[in-house]
């Protein structure tokens, strides 16, 4: 990995968060990892065995590595060594994004969300004094 400098004149973040990663400069690896388990109710009513990761499915499945069929062959040449960015303004970053000014030779995000809701009445469906008579 060629290493080159990372120069910012202004920056503005707001908020980094949840797995996020902000960082200005070189990197070799970067491996962000966030799990969101969300749970709705229309009327609040805890069990007390909220929150197990394991009794979902979408937690502990493996991801499918990629398969690479032939052989990539890249080259680069980077003839000014310097990164220059003039200003940046950043709401907000979640859920294991990357904000990176440098070079990096690997990026490997993941964010595995389970949201649920749970309701007494079905929301969608519209009882007959709701609905409009026209």
């Amino acid at each position: 990995m060629q290493k080159r400098i990372s120069h910012v004149n202004h920056m503005n973040v707001t908020d980094v968060s949840t797995s996020s990663l902000f960082q200005v400069g070189d990197s070799y690896n970067i491996t962000p990892r966030s799990r969101a388990l969300a749970l709705q109710r229309q009327i609040e009513f805890f069990y007390g065995d909220e929150g197990n990761f394991e009794a979902f499915p979408i937690f502990h499945i493996q991801n499918p590595q990629p398969v690479f069929t032939e052989p990539i062959s890249i080259s680069r040449s980077n003839e000014n060594p310097f990164i220059h960015v003039n200003s940046i303004k950043i709401t907000g970053t979640a859920a294991a994004s990357v904000l990176h000014i440098g070079s990096n030779c690997m990026i490997d995000a993941e964010t595995r969300v389970k949201h649920i809701r749970q309701f007494v009445e079905n929301p969608y469906q519209m009882r007959n004094d709701q609905r409009n008579v026209t």
